[in-house]
Formats: structure tokens, sequence, C-alpha cells
């Protein structure tokens, strides 16, 4: 695979840098195209990378947790929105996930429940029952920058490569800010 050229980075095939992926993202990667570089860990997150490493707002992706309760049930669930655009959390996917109340997933919990760090978490390696909502824009995006899992690095992949994942569901979920 010849790595492509996005901002000022180093891309690498991910199968061949390892150590630039959390375990879980390292072992649900398989076959996935993808491209991986080492970043700051103090510049992962979104706004700071893309100023520091010229990545266009438009070719990051964002990846939220979200927690969902219903009738004493609980749910957690990815979201993954371009950085330009915001998730309909109280609409779109509360309705979705069938959930009465939805929120943020706590820091702790999120990073307890995906072994991945905060600022890193991404959709690629979160626990098999997890649904993962993938807005459509992410889809049409060509190549973004999704985390992972950790904060000293991110993976480059085209955007509807996400939306092979398991239990991964398109949705128009989110709106340009």
């Amino acid at each position: 695979m010849t790595a492509p050229v996005l901002g000022k980075l180093s891309w690498q095939a991910a199968a061949e840098v390892p150590e630039l992926l959390a375990e879980p993202v390292r072992a649900a990667l398989g076959g996935l195209p993808a491209y991986a570089a080492a970043i700051d860990p103090g510049l992962a997150d979104t706004a700071a990378f893309c100023a520091e490493y010229d990545v266009p707002m438009a070719a990051s992706a964002n990846c939220v947790i979200v927690h969902g309760k219903r009738a004493g049930e609980s749910t957690y669930a990815a979201v993954m929105v371009l950085a330009t655009h915001r998730a309909d959390v109280n609409g779109v996917i509360r309705k979705h996930l069938g959930v009465r109340k939805i929120s943020f997933a706590a820091q702790d919990d999120a990073v307890e429940s995906t072994g991945m760090e905060y600022g890193g978490i991404t959709a690629i390696g979160l626990p098999a029952a997890w649904p993962i909502l993938v807005d459509e824009a992410v889809t049409q995006a060509g190549l973004v920058v999704i985390g992972s899992g950790i904060r000293a690095s991110k993976v480059l992949l085209d955007g509807a490569e996400l939306a092979k994942l398991p239990n991964a569901t398109v949705l128009e979920l989110a709106t340009p800010t």
C-alpha cells in the first residue's frame, strides 16, 4: 500500500506500526486498509491536532461514546461524526438506540469499557455488542483521520470503511456546525 499524503504527517500502513495502536484497535484492524502516524499526545484533541498538522477539520472524524438508559437497561454506543458537524444526540441517536435518557459517557466509564485512552477512543476495536453509528457525511468524506486508541497517534482511512465495521449503521445523525 502506498501511503497517502494528508497534512504534515508520515503515514505508514497501520499493520506495520502496531505500537501506534491500542491493543483493542490492533486486534480489530484486521485487513482494513488503514494508515497510522505518530503525533504529540498533547495535541490529540481535534482542533489542536488539525492546526498543528495541517489536517482540514473536514478530514477529521470524531468518535464520541454515548450512554443511554431505558427501564433499567443501559446501552453504550459509539458515534462517528466529522469534526465540522454536531451529532444529534438527543434526537436521532436517542431514538435510534430506543433509549429514554442519553448522555455522553463518563470519561472513566468510556476508558474502562473500551480499553482505550481518553482523547484517542475510536470505533475500531470497541466491545462487540456496542452499536457504531456513523454519520453519512463521514462515509462520503474520503480519507478521514480518526483516533488510534491512544493519544500519541492517529489512524487514516477512507470514511466508507467505517460503515463496514461490525454493528455499524450509517445514518444522517449530524448537522454542519
